[in-house]
């Protein structure tokens, strides 16, 4: 797990949850689920729609989040953190999805690199930043202020969701990946 919210597992585990290692186990076992049950649906999903999915999708992880933050009972935590896993998992295809499906063929690589320094690049700041964080108000504070963070983002995305599809329509057109487009992409 390399998210900033998994830097407080242990803390969790032990000063909230009143366990051990066991504990921690069955925390991260809960979010390895959600994301095994997550990479199985993907593999059945179609991708138009993606945008609103991503917004949908850490909007949940963000829910999940702020209400494990309040938790201090081990079988809803670990409910919580199967659907922080699922949410991370769909959130993170969706949005390699949408970059994928418009960038360049010729540029493709690049945007990748670009987006996986971003993606993975970024979570060691972030568990600095959430160890800082918890060190000053709390680790349930922490996770609970994080899951904010991402329903805000997520709330920001879905606002400028008009202006993305603008930009993403002709390209999925061109594509033939709207529904009812053709099935022939134009060269």
């Amino acid at each position: 797990m390399g998210y900033p919210y998994a830097v407080l597992m242990p803390v969790f585990a032990v000063q909230v949850l009143h366990g051990g290692a066991y504990t921690l186990g069955w925390l991260t076992g809960a979010s390895g689920v959600g994301a095994l049950v997550s990479a199985l649906t993907l593999a059945v999903r179609n991708r138009c729609g993606a945008d609103a999915y991503a917004a949908d999708c850490f909007g949940d992880v963000g829910a999940a989040l702020i209400l494990f933050g309040l938790s201090h009972t081990l079988w809803l935590s670990l409910v919580l953190m199967v659907f922080v896993g699922f949410g991370l998992m769909q959130g993170a295809a969706a949005s390699n999805t949408i970059i994928q499906s418009l960038v360049p063929e010729d540029k493709r690589a690049r945007a990748m690199s670009y987006y996986t320094m971003a993606f993975f690049g970024a979570a060691p700041f972030g568990s600095l930043l959430a160890g800082t964080l918890a060190h000053r108000i709390g680790a349930p504070h922490t996770v609970i202020f994080t899951g904010a963070c991402c329903v805000a983002g997520s709330l920001w995305f879905a606002f400028e969701l008009p202006k993305i599809r603008a930009v993403m329509r002709p390209i999925y057109q061109k594509m033939g990946l709207l529904p009812g487009a053709s099935l022939i992409a134009v060269k």
